[in-house]
């Protein structure tokens, strides 16, 4: 089967540009002697596993949902981090985790004892940790922003005149696709305010926003920033959990032009997909998606359009792209790079389905993994 056989809308995971991204990603582990996990919360596409298992990858998780995946689809525990553990989630956590990070000292001491008693029992050792929060952030965005004054993640510096008995790392999150030299920035200001902190203890976890799969980025200097870092700790396994970097570029949002309509000189092509259901980032950033049909830059002289989403929300549109040649209901419109944090964020706001999941394999061969129903609407609502 071709991509051109299968109808839209659907997404579509291509096999050679995750194994090329995993290929990178492993190398820079080796060569730095880190470990690099995956971040459940941009890609949870358990159908494509069988090529994590493959590289070995591990996960974390920031829920009992994430937590189960991880054990069932990766056979392993995840290193765990969750905003507030509950008395009727944190025996789930323990059973199912490798790590748990606390996101305040109050949470921890709520549970110390808990995991203590497992730890002491039971053959399984989870290594507990605590998040801290350096307040520096190259994040220009506020909603993806875990450093701006006020933030609820993470104790600060300040408030940490000693760790804690029973915590063995640290957890810090301060980045959203960025460079090795953001990471640079803020490994300094991590050692200048908890550097006393960490010769006691045995993990440091960087957080995700290393997108070191993107074109540009400087992969030498992240390898040898890291390495240097160790070099300072000896004492400190080095962990990273990116997010979009596993799959950056690894596959696409396939829809259909179904209508174009135009108000007040400017036109809109509706589309058979959502921004507000399917892309939701593009709007919540926000940023425009690059279209693979589009020419690389507006030019008026072309017929130049925005795309409307197909939903009732007013907001649901993103604009503008200029095309070659006027657009026509069927036209088929490939939102690129729609591998991350889409499928994991989607809803089915005005009962619109879910686009299909594709997976075109090393061969070129499309298979559609899953359609989405009725069914599936229903099955959300009570």
């Amino acid at each position: 089967m071709t991509l051109q056989d299968i109808p839209t809308p659907y997404y579509v995971v291509y096999e050679r540009l995750l194994r090329r991204n995993l290929d990178l990603i492993t190398d820079v582990a080796h060569r730095a002697g880190v470990t690099i996990i995956m971040a459940f919360k941009a890609n949870a596409l358990w159908r494509s596993f069988h090529v994590m298992r493959e590289y070995n990858i591990k996960s974390t998780a920031s829920s009992v949902n994430e937590m189960m995946l991880a054990n069932e689809e990766l056979g392993a525990p995840a290193h765990t981090y969750c905003p507030a553990y509950t008395a009727g989630t944190i025996r789930k956590f323990i059973d199912g985790s490798s790590h748990i990070t606390f996101n305040s000292i109050e949470q921890f001491n709520r549970f110390k004892d808990i995991i203590a008693a497992h730890n002491d029992s039971n053959g399984h050792r989870v290594s507990c940790g605590l998040r801290i929060n350096p307040m520096c952030s190259v994040i220009e965005t506020d909603i993806y922003n875990p450093c701006s004054p006020g933030s609820r993640f993470g104790v600060l510096a300040e408030d940490l005149a000693e760790v804690p008995d029973g915590i063995d790392g640290f957890h810090f999150h301060a980045l959203c696709e960025s460079s090795s030299y953001d990471l640079e920035r803020v490994l300094e200001v991590v050692e200048s305010r908890f550097g006393k902190h960490l010769d006691r203890l045995s993990w440091i976890n960087m957080g995700g926003g290393h997108l070191m799969t993107r074109g540009g980025y400087d992969i030498e200097h992240l390898v040898t920033l890291l390495l240097n870092f160790k070099s300072r700790h000896p004492n400190l396994e080095v962990i990273l959990e990116p997010g979009s970097a596993f799959c950056w570029q690894t596959g696409d949002l396939e829809a259909s032009v179904v209508d174009v309509v135009s108000n007040s000189g400017i036109a809109t092509a509706i589309v058979d997909v959502s921004f507000a259901c399917h892309m939701p980032d593009c709007l919540e950033m926000p940023y425009k998606p690059v279209i693979a049909q589009a020419l690389p830059e507006i030019d008026r002289r072309y017929p130049t359009y925005r795309m409307g989403g197909n939903s009732c929300l007013s907001g649901d549109f993103v604009g503008d792209w200029s095309f070659a040649k006027p657009l026509r209901e069927g036209d088929r419109i490939t939102f690129k790079d729609m591998n991350h944090y889409t499928t994991v964020k989607t809803t089915m706001f005005n009962g619109i389905s879910h686009p299909a999941i594709v997976w075109v394999d090393m061969d070129g061969n499309a298979r559609v993994l899953r359609r989405f129903t009725y069914d599936d609407y229903k099955a959300r609502m009570s």
